[in-house]
C-alpha cells in the first residue's frame, strides 16, 4: 500500500504561480505513469497531466504551456509548477499513481485563484 499526499495548495492571485507537490510513502517506480487531476466546485473531476515512468509528458489542452509535470524517482515525489493561473484553475487538485495492477490517489489540496 503506498500513500499519496499532496502539498502546495492555497491562494494565488491571477497571473500568479504555485508548485504542488505530491509525496508517496513508498517507491513510485512500479507506477507506469502519475498524474494530476482537478475538481472544480460542481463539476467532474478532470485530468490534467501525467508523466509516465519513461518521462514523457501529457498535458489538458487549457494548461499546456502553463503547467509543468515532473517526477522524482528517487525522492519519490511528484510535482507540478503551475504558471500564469487563471480563476479557472480553481479547483482541489488530486495526484495519482498507477499501474501493475495498482492505483492510488492522495486525498487532494485546494488551489483558489482569484483577487
Amino acid at each position: 500500500q503506498v500513500q499519496l499526499v499532496e502539498f502546495g495548495g492555497g491562494l494565488v492571485q491571477p497571473g500568479g504561480s504555485l508548485r504542488l507537490s505530491c509525496a508517496a510513502s513508498g517507491s513510485i517506480l512500479s507506477f507506469n505513469a502519475m498524474g494530476w487531476y482537478r475538481q472544480a466546485p460542481g463539476k467532474e473531476r478532470e485530468w490534467v497531466a501525467q508523466v509516465t515512468s519513461g518521462g514523457s509528458t501529457y498535458y489538458l489542452d487549457s494548461v499546456k504551456d502553463r503547467f509543468t509535470i515532473s517526477r522524482d524517482n528517487v525522492k519519490n515525489t511528484m510535482n507540478l509548477q503551475m504558471n500564469s493561473l487563471k480563476p479557472e484553475d480553481t479547483a482541489v487538485y488530486y495526484c495519482r499513481g498507477w499501474g501493475s495492477g495498482m492505483d492510488y490517489w492522495g486525498k487532494g489540496t485546494l488551489v483558489t485563484v482569484s483577487s
